[in-house]
């Protein structure tokens, strides 16, 4: 298929610092999609691009059957620590390890974009849950409803050209495009939520840490070296710094949540 090996080197590049500052910082989003899907006893969950298993956790703890899988095998380590209940699996998303119907829910946050081919990883999604189940797509708000836009165009300047006609990180929050999606992989999309998910640092080390471990990051510093990619992301960042010395953000995340039918 193509999109795993490639996003399993660059997210597993710098995986510890992605667990411990970053992957956190979507929490309430993982909460409200808990909460939109409670009470998770004996739920079967699919969760897609797990990374280090904050999410996995999350829905274990409250019931659901949890299996989880990354492109990653470094934040894979991570997450069975985290969440040793859960079964975990490197693989690729277009081509998932599972039989049809063996879910009752998928998620993917922020994961599906990666796939080589988006929509075809979401019918994957919808092949492995059950008639009526739900396959859910967390993306990007609007750029007015999210200040690491300033951290999203800051790193776009160190990476390579983006390859003709992909969308940019924010296409998806336009109205209608996230269910247009959802449809063409074949699902009845369900409302549109909304939630507010702060990026909240300590200090500016744990910043630039965070910052510096997506998979997109960690693809920069391959193309233009680590020193410009931590100029590029400081400028980005210093209007966000706090009078004590810690950085917030504030962002908005969309999700929808499609019936399969």
């Amino acid at each position: 298929m193509g999109s795993s090996i490639v996003q399993g080197r660059y997210w597993g590049m710098r995986a510890s610092d992605w667990a411990e500052f970053q992957e956190a910082c979507v929490k309430e989003c993982y909460l409200d999609v808990i909460e939109l899907f409670a009470p998770l006893d004996g739920v079967r969950l699919l969760d897609v691009g797990c990374a280090a298993g904050v999410f996995a956790k999350l829905a274990s703890e409250r019931g659901a059957t949890v299996a989880g899988i990354d492109a990653s095998s470094e934040l894979l380590e991570i997450a069975v620590k985290q969440a040793p209940g859960v079964d975990f699996r490197v693989g690729e998303m277009e081509e998932l390890p599972y039989p049809d119907d063996s879910f009752d829910i998928a998620t993917g946050f922020n994961a599906f974009q990666y796939a080589s081919d988006p929509v075809n990883a979401l019918r994957e999604a919808a092949r492995v849950v059950k008639p009526g189940g739900k396959v859910v797509r967390m993306t990007w708000g609007r750029p007015d409803q999210v200040e690491a836009v300033a951290y999203v165009r800051a790193l776009g300047a160190t990476l390579p050209p983006p390859e003709p006609g992909k969308p940019n990180s924010f296409a998806l929050a336009e109205p209608g495009a996230l269910e247009d999606v959802m449809a063409k992989a074949g699902m009845e999309p369900g409302e549109r939520h909304e939630v507010a998910c702060p990026w909240i640092y300590a200090d500016y080390d744990a910043a630039i840490r965070g910052l510096l471990a997506s998979g997109q990051a960690t693809k920069a510093i391959e193309y233009s070296g680590l020193d410009a990619v931590t100029a590029a992301i400081s400028q980005g960042l210093e209007p966000f710094r706090q009078d004590d010395g810690s950085y917030v953000m504030r962002n908005v995340f969309h999700y929808v949540a499609a019936t399969v039918v």
